[in-house]
Parts: structure tokens; sequence; C-alpha cells
């Protein structure tokens, strides 16, 4: 047996550049795996993907000729079925055996195992390991059914007949250990040592790849093709880089992973040139002409040193002449109709109000059980109105509130939005800057769809954090009461973002209001009340991406259990009580305090009757919960008195001085006594105890 480095290569038609980079890695790491499981390579063996637009590839280090043999093991039948009394074989032994290749002479090396009636027999044998060819053949199989393909295309192979299924039409296939050819095949192709290389830069054509390790170098010196996708990424970065400096001092390409990764997937030897168009069309919103060069062009607009576009851009060529005038020429000429595109919008839409547009809204579908876009932003408007008001805003807050609630959807009916859907909120900040609103109500009208996605940042000022409450609430409490909760992994209408939305609103953006009362003021916008078992529903929801956000920000999931189970509904206090918990940990007090209140919660639970409010000092018998009832009055009111005024650490630090008469009470102490008046003031007495070390977080949860 024999280890060589394997390479495998599929050469096929241009692959759908949105998902080239996930076939790569997932065809790599499928056909290690296959390999790995056949035992031809080994679990910790070096694997190198490759992805260009027409290839996918994977370089395995260490493959061995052919698997090791291994011992095999295969369990037959009770010993008191399989012989007989005189210990001969039964019919249904030398049935068994022969189904497994084997013959009556094997009864005398069968391995029995166990004893009494669960005596086994056992036929141990040697399986021969499998050959290179064989296991490359059943885990090239393997791999390109497991792909992620986005959609699968049917096509015919060259005799005219025969159909098959793949991505895209495959024209190529490699398969080299070391310097042999391992022969294979797969989707009508014979495995061999020849591809091809940039379509029309390459100087051979067909490409003999001489070796598996020398895949990548040929291809780049004879073919003009950079095959791995993360090398040809970073030298598309590197050029960017360059190219922008060569433009002008301190101008930089924008910064768009995706858009990155899908220029990577279309070229297969980059070459990034400098464009521009002309500066008039900066008139134009920059958002507008940024998105109108990467979507459509897959161009890299250019910022200056403030973040402004300039009317320069790069363009990321797979070609590479002496002369790039043409390109750069061609490239200038098709961006330019675009960019007047994009200004003939701008110019149409400002000639009508926001304003004028909300009616239009009616014409709109939201939803068919919760109405039109007309219905939903008149909700979103009352609901705007009460979020104001408990803020007490006064009326200049609440005016611009449902100035902005009223306004907000009505960028969706401009030319501008229709052609690009991401621009909804920022156009409509441009269009009522120019109706002459206010500031706040145009920051508003953009900032209400924010956050938009994890780590974006947060609405800017309160007008606009009050609308894109009224907007999230209302999205969610209208989906929960016609039964829309996600499910699973879908979430269609991006429920989960709207509550993180909320959440971080109210933790990070300074709103100090009740998650209760704003959910209450929501659904008082709908028709039709909501159910308590929604409303129920809706805060688990909201208190279960609260747990995942607190998790994902590095607090442990008993610190989060023990401040989110109360469901604390000012969320913006979270993050004192959380770091009052984290302290409280620290102290040598806490285990024993926290399996205390753990004890006191499961006993309360199951007291028969309703626990007295009020201690009864005359009932006071033993010495210990004389003492603890004593500490109780003297410890209660400090501990009350900084958590009332926002000291969730020193309250419960001042708690810990409960250890010794809680460990007195439960060591000398009879909760459940006989009588019943002694017994229901015990219980009291445990009551207070539990509602004060309760009030910051259930710290029960801290018990191991």
């Amino acid at each position: 047996m024999t280890a060589q480095n394997l390479l495998v290569e599929i050469f096929v038609e241009e692959l759908p550049p949105k998902a080239l980079k996930n076939l790569g890695g997932a065809f790599a790491s499928a056909l290690a795996a296959a390999l790995q499981r056949d035992g031809l390579a080994g679990a910790d063996a070096a694997v190198t993907a490759f992805a260009s637009p027409r290839r996918l590839a994977a370089h395995i280090a260490n493959v061995l000729t052919a698997a090791p043999d291994k011992p095999v093991s295969q369990k037959l039948m009770p010993v008191s079925v399989g012989l007989d009394a005189a210990g001969n074989a039964t019919p249904a032994l030398l049935k068994k055996l022969s189904a497994l290749g084997a013959d009556a002479s094997s009864v005398a090396q069968l391995r029995r195992a166990g004893e009494g009636k669960a005596e086994t027999l056992f036929l141990d044998s040697i399986a021969k390991g499998v050959s290179l060819a064989e296991g490359l053949q059943k885990a090239l199989e393997a791999a390109l059914a497991a792909l992620p393909i986005p959609k699968v295309m049917s096509y015919q192979l060259a005799d005219g007949w025969t159909s098959v299924n793949f991505v895209r039409p495959a024209h190529g296939l490699v398969a080299l250990h070391g310097a042999d050819v391992v022969p294979i095949s797969v989707l009508g192709l014979q495995s061999g040592n020849t591809t091809h290389g940039h379509r029309f830069e390459a100087s051979v054509a067909p490409i003999v790849i001489q070796h598996a390790d020398g895949y990548a170098k040929t291809l780049r010196e004879q073919g003009a093709v950079i095959a791995s996708f993360d090398e040809r990424r970073a030298e598309i970065v590197r050029q960017l880089s360059a190219a922008a400096q060569k433009a002008g001092e301190g101008l930089r390409p924008i910064e768009d992973n995706a858009l990155l990764d899908e220029v990577t997937a279309l070229v297969e030897r980059p070459n990034v040139l400098i464009g521009q168009f002309e500066p008039e069309f900066l008139e134009v919103p920059q958002e507008c002409l940024i998105l109108t060069m990467k979507a459509n062009q897959k161009y890299f607009p250019l910022l200056d040193a403030a973040g402004k576009l300039t009317h320069r851009f790069l363009v990321v060529s797979n070609l590479s002449p002496a002369d790039v005038s043409a390109i750069v020429g061609g490239n200038e000429r098709v961006v330019r109709p675009r960019l007047a595109d994009a200004r003939f919008f701008f110019d149409q839409d400002r000639k009508k109000t926001l304003e004028s547009r909300v009616p239009g809204l009616d014409k709109v579908v939201y939803h068919n059980q919760l109405g039109s876009q007309g219905e939903r932003s008149k909700r979103v408007i009352v609901i705007a109105r009460l979020i104001a008001e408990m803020l007490g805003g006064g009326e200049g807050l609440v005016a611009q509130a449902e100035a902005a609630a009223r306004l907000s959807k009505a960028d969706l009916l401009t030319d501008m939005v229709g052609e690009f859907p991401e621009l909804q909120g920022i156009m409509g900040r441009y269009y009522a800057l120019n109706d002459g609103l206010p500031q706040e109500v145009a920051d508003a009208v953009e900032d209400h769809y924010k956050p938009r996605f994890a780590g974006d940042s947060l609405p800017r000022g309160t007008v606009d954090k009050v609308t894109a409450l009224a907007d999230k609430l209302e999205t969610l409490v209208g989906m929960f009461s016609i039964g829309q909760m996600p499910t699973g992994d879908k979430d269609p209408f991006a429920l989960r973002r709207h509550a993180v939305g909320i959440i971080r609103m109210l933790m990070e953006g300074k709103i100090d209001l009740p998650l209760g009362k704003l959910l209450a003021s929501a659904a008082d916008s709908f028709a039709s009340p909501l159910k308590d078992e929604i409303f129920d529903n809706l805060q688990t929801f909201i208190f279960d991406r609260l747990s995942g956000l607190l998790r994902e920000q590095g607090y442990t999931a008993q610190e989060v259990d023990a401040v989110v189970s109360l469901r604390p509904q000012v969320l913006g206090d979270i993050p004192k009580r959380l770091a009052a918990v984290r302290a409280f940990s620290a102290l040598p007090e806490a285990g024993a305090l926290a399996a205390a209140n753990k004890r006191v919660g499961n006993i309360l639970k199951k007291a028969e009757a309703g626990v007295a409010r009020h201690i009864n000092a005359a009932l006071l018998k033993e010495k210990a919960e004389t003492a603890l009832a004593k500490v109780l009055d003297d410890i209660v009111p400090k501990a009350d008195t900084a958590f009332d005024a926002g000291d969730y650490a020193g309250s419960l630090k001042t708690l810990a001085a409960l250890r010794t008469p809680v460990d007195a009470f439960f060591d000398e102490v009879m909760v459940n006594a006989e009588d019943a008046a002694l017994r229901n003031n015990r219980l009291a007495l445990l009551g207070r105890l539990h509602t004060a070390m309760n009030r910051v977080a259930d710290i029960s949860k801290l018990s191991a």
C-alpha cells in the first residue's frame, strides 16, 4: 500500500457564482470524508479545495492505493439455535453461513461469546481493504450527490440518448494519485490527466497535469487560472487596494464581502481596472449609484476618505490584454445608462411628495389576514403615538412620531424603490428632506427599519426609535395574532430579527419602558383583542431571543437563566442585573445561598395552601427562626433600598449576610410542623426570604 497525494477535478461550464464558494468547500470535504471512512485517507489528512468558474477540485494528502485489511466480527445467532445437542450445525446456521460466503467447514472456527442462554455464535474474518479505484468511485459519487446545488440541470451526453443531472454540464474529469491516473467515471466522463485553462488566455490546450502536486502551479503557468478560490480572492483584494491608491490619494473601494465573493467566482485570473463616469451623476443620492454599480455591473465604487462616493470605480476583469482601454471604455459606456436610469427615477420621484403617496398604500397588500399597507400604517401610527406619550416627550415628539409612522412606507410607491427594493427607507429619507420635513422625521423614515441585520446600528434619535419600535411591535403582534409564528428554520416575516431589534432598542437604546406595556399598546391598535395565550407566547418568544442574544455576548447559561427567568420588564436593567449576578457568584456565600434558595422554592411550591403573607412574631418558637426573622428585618430594607436605587450588585451583596442564619434555620427548624399555625408561620418566613432573595435574579438557577 503506497501513500501519495490525490487530485480530483471536475471541469464544467460556468458555475453559479453565488454558490461557487460553498460548492468548492463542500466537494473537497465530502470527498475527503468518504475516503477517510473507507480507510484510504487518514482522519488528519490535509485537504485543499479548489473552485474557479469552470472547475471544482480537491487535493487530499497521503491517500493509499488500497485500504488496510481489517478484522470483521459478524454476529450470527444464539448457540442454542445454531448448534444441536451434539454440537453439529443446524440448517439455520448453515443457511446463514452460506449467505455470508462461508461453508460448513467454518463451523469449527466460530467464536462463542456470552453465557447460558445468551451465548452467541460469531464469525470472525478478515475483510480485504477497498482499492483506491473502487473507493474513489464511491466517494466521488457520494460527494456529487451531497453538493449544495441551488438548481440541478438535466442534459444529454454525447451519445444523444443518455441524460445526466448536475449543476452545470461537465466536460472533463481528472483523477491523479501522484502521477498515476485512477480509473473512475462519473457523469458520462472517464478520468484522465488533462484539463483546460482560461477560455482566451491559456497558453496550452488541453493542459496535461503531470502530478497531483503540480495542479495549481500548472494551471497558473499554462492555463492562466488561479484555481484556489481563497488565493484568487486575496489577489483581488490586493489589486483593488493598489488600484484605489493609483486612482487618487485617500480613495478606497467599498467594502462588501458578498460582492467580493461573487466577483471571485466570476473570474479565473483577475485584472482590476479603473473606470470613471461623469461627475454630474453624483447629484443623485450615492446609495442609488453604489447599488446600481454593485448589483448590475459588479463594480467596486471608490469612496473618498470621508466615505463619500467619487466618480471613479473599479472593474475586476477576467482579461489581461496589453491595451486595456477597450475594456475600460466598454465598461464606462455600459455604466452610464444605469446611472442615467437612477437619475431619472430620482428626478421623477421628487415631483410627488411622500404625503401624496400615502393614500396609495391602501392598494398595496400587506397580508390577506391583516389588510393593506395603508391599514398597517394606521396601526403603526397609533402605536407610535402611545409610545411617544409613555416617554413623556410632549406634543412635539408625538407629532413627529406620528408623521414618521405615517410616511414610513410611502417610498414603497416610488420608482427608485420599485427598481431597488434594498433602498426602502433610505430613499424615503431623501424624499422627506426634499419635501421640507424636519430632520428628525426624515431620519426616522430611514431608521425605522433598523437594526436590519445582526450587528447593525440602532436608530439614531428618539423619534427614530419610537417609529422603529412601533413598526416592529405591530409586525410581531399582528403575525402572532394570526398564528404566523416562526417554526424551525422558517421565519418568512423575519420575526426573530424584529424581536432582537426590539430587545436591542430597549436594552441599549435607553428606552426604559416595560415590555408588557409596549406589547399591550401594540395589541390595542388591532380591532380584535389579543388573547392571553398569544400574549404569553409572544413574551416567551421575545425572552427566548433575549436569552440567545445574551449568551452570544458571553454570559453563561446559568447567569442568563437566573435573570431572564424572572422576565424583568425593563430590559435596560438587564446588563446591570447580569453584572450583579456575576459579582454575587464570586462571593463565598453564593453557592450555599443558591442551594438554600432552591430548597426554599421547592418547599413553597409543595405547600398545600397559599402561603401566609405576614409573619406572627409570637409563633417564632425556635431560636434559629427567631434569628432569621431578625436578620430579615435588618437586611431586607437595606437590600430593597439598594434595589430601588438600581444598585443591583449592592442589593445582592447585602443578602450575603443571610447565609449563616439560613443554614442554621434548615439545621434546627422543622418547617412542616404538625401544628398548622406554626407550619404556616414558618412558610410565611420562607416566603419573605424567597421574595427578598429573588428580586434581582432567581439565584436558585446558580445552584449546581
